[in-house]
């Protein structure tokens, strides 16, 4: 719509009944791109050329063809998309396919250049056959672990029903998530199917890296298709609607098809880094565990019991600290390590590999800084001295400073720990005293102070820690010593452990899955975990629960491990199973709160709360429909159809 329609269409009303006018300024234009013609026609059959142009009826912008435009089947040699003036030139570089229906959606991508108005929806097809393709096949891909919407990913749909055709092929059909995790795979021809999403690395649309994301399901399904209506909505302005209008239209099946995509675990072994940030030890980093630690063979200094190894439980990171000062004030350490990495079949080899670790902060700088400390603290005994005070004429020895986590506030089913900075070569668990105030008086209370499962540094204090009851957590000097000969002080800590009235009790009484052991979470409002519970009998009880607003996750943990397990497509095994409580649940102090859940009663793309997706939907592209607005301000009625004005008497 150009601004001479607008005065022609003002002048014609002016010989009504009515006072007309048109206000200052002009008015906008409001309409979106029109296609005048496509070169060839849009759904032409029988196309030999590689090269479509496509005429609007007025200047257009192309906004970010590289992700928006999907040429489907899949180009492995990029098409050349160009917006000049009024026109979109794509160029397909690879061979044409016989009898096959091409689509280039360009979603929302196409605007026009001034007022920014977005065309909508826009699909360009033709075929190279005697028929066109029409069918299309809808869903969302979700990140199995935590189903959010996985944007930007590709899906792809395959008519050879063999696993080794995602592998071999290239997908057949393609398309991309939108910010919902949306697809739509357009000119789809009858036949059956397998869907597969995959977040293409090297663009060979195939599955060929392992560290590509991807989601397949054995489910096939045949395009089908129906005619429908639908409600859509006439807006008389951004804030107010005109009418609600049934509106015919065909209805494409299937239209929610669910893939939930996942990494596949990295299984290949290699060392990725060794470094000595501190000069008491070094570590080594993995790509992946081992039921072997690595072999040294050290080459400039000891290595008999040189070592206390320090490692996790999947053996992929490895702390080597060292017991002698003397090597710890050695600024390079030589070594040859043995260790095993996977060769290119996929086998585990011995590798060796001869290293120098340097520490990070040399020796020299360390003992420079450590005279610059003494300086200072005798300068501060000096003054001292000078003034009268208490002073010391030796300078102290640093004592081992473990980092208490002991709450003064405690809920009752939490543990208390205690982090050594280094190794300890002594634990005098004797040394460990817990006191409960029982009637103002306090009495010894029992409790054991063991390290934790898998870690050499991090101990746990296990108690009845009872609700409503005061504790004093007592550790005598000397408790602790490590492995320099530094030990720990004295230290005292007072606990109060809530009241039960403190606290809400929240019980979900499940349904909707068999046979797997479940694995209920309970969430706070960044879809963290604040507590975990495996369901028993169908029923998840947390108890302690603090007052707030929560949600709740669950995951069928099939091979009990007690986590949640990533899937692997050479073994053809899915992820485990996550499903979430599609509601807020709200707890309260006193509260008793109990809850039905049927997992399964609402489907998967649907059950994630708005309000914890993290992947947010992007704004909408709308008409802006300023005229509308300007024509009320002005207050006169404007015919948006008509294109014309009209002040009443």
């Amino acid at each position: 719509m150009k601004k001479l329609l607008y005065i022609f269409c003002v002048v014609c009303a002016m010989v009504g009944c009515a006072r007309m006018g048109q206000p200052d300024g002009g008015w906008y234009d409001d309409d979106p791109p029109q296609v005048i013609s496509c070169m060839p026609a849009d759904q032409s059959t029988n196309v030999t050329s590689k090269k479509i142009t496509i005429l609007f009826d007025e200047y257009i912008k192309l906004e970010d063809a590289t992700n928006k435009v999907i040429v489907s089947p899949p180009q492995l040699e990029m098409p050349e998309i160009k917006a000049a003036g009024k026109k979109i030139v794509v160029e397909l570089k690879d061979t044409l396919k016989e009898n096959t229906t091409y689509t280039i959606d360009f979603g929302d991508a196409i605007s026009d250049n001034n007022e920014g108005n977005p065309m909508g929806s826009f699909t360009y097809s033709f075929s190279t056959g005697e028929r066109i393709d029409t069918f299309e096949v809808a869903g969302y891909v979700l990140d199995a672990s935590n189903l959010e919407p996985v944007k930007g990913i590709q899906v792809g749909l395959y008519a050879d029903l063999a696993d080794s055709a995602f592998q071999t092929q290239p997908m057949l059909r393609v398309s991309r998530t939108d910010s919902r995790g949306h697809f739509v795979v357009k000119g789809v021809a009858p036949g059956t199917y397998r869907a597969y999403a995959l977040q293409d690395a090297d663009g060979d649309f195939r599955y060929s890296q392992k560290s590509e994301m991807i989601a397949f399901d054995h489910q096939t399904f045949e395009p089908t298709s129906k005619p429908d209506t639908r409600i859509d909505t006439i807006w008389r302005d951004s804030l107010h609607i005109e009418s609600l209008v049934r509106v015919p239209y065909t209805h494409f099946l299937p239209d929610e098809l669910t893939l939930l995509a996942f990494t596949q675990l990295q299984q290949d072994r290699y060392l990725l880094k060794t470094e000595r940030p501190n000069p008491e030890k070094f570590s080594m980093y993995f790509s992946y565990g081992d039921s072997l630690l690595p072999v040294i063979n050290p080459l400039n200094f000891e290595g008999d019991s040189a070592f206390v190894i320090e490692a996790n439980e999947k053996l992929d990171s490895i702390h080597y600290w060292l017991r002698d000062t003397a090597l710890v004030n050695q600024d390079t350490l030589r070594m040859e390590i043995t260790y095993r990495m996977t060769d290119s079949t996929g086998v585990l080899v011995n590798q060796i590999d001869t290293l120098d670790i340097l520490a990070k902060v040399s020796y020299e700088k360390r003992m420079k800084e450590k005279e610059k400390e003494i300086e200072k603290w005798e300068k501060d005994q000096e003054r001292k001295k000078k003034r009268g005070e208490a002073y010391d004429s030796i300078y102290p020895v640093k004592p081992l400073e473990p980092k208490f986590n002991v709450p003064s506030s405690m809920d009752p089913d939490k543990r208390a720990t205690v982090e050594m900075p280094t190794p300890l070569v002594r634990c005098d668990t004797s040394a460990v005293h817990l006191y409960s105030m029982i009637d103002s008086v306090w009495y010894q209370s029992e409790c054991v102070f063991q390290p934790v499962e898998h870690s050499i540094r991090t101990y746990e204090i296990l108690a009845d820690w009872r609700p409503g009851v005061e504790y004093s957590l007592e550790i005598d000097s000397a408790a602790f010593e490590n492995i320099y000969g530094l030990v720990s002080n004295a230290y005292k800590q007072g606990i109060k452990v809530k009241s039960t009235d403190d606290y809400s009790t929240l019980k979900l009484q499940l349904s909707g899955v068999s046979d797997s052991l479940l694995v209920v979470q309970l969430l706070n409002s960044s879809d963290a975990m604040v507590k975990q519970v495996v369901a028993e009998n169908n029923v998840a009880l947390f108890n302690y629960v603090t007052p707030g607003k929560y949600y709740v996750r669950a995951f069928a943990d099939t091979n009990g491990n007690g986590i949640w397990d990533t899937g692997d497509y050479s073994e053809d095994l899915q992820p485990e199973a996550v499903y979430y409580y599609p509601r807020e649940i709200e707890c309260k102090e006193k509260w008793d709160v109990t809850q039905s859940w049927n997992l399964t009663s609402t489907p998967r793309h649907r059950q994630k709360p708005s309000a914890i997706v993290k992947q947010k939907p992007d704004q909408e592209k709308k008409l802006k429909s300023r005229n509308a607005e300007r024509a009320r301000q002005l207050g006169i009625v404007y015919d948006k159809e008509k294109k014309t004005v009209k002040i009443e008497k």
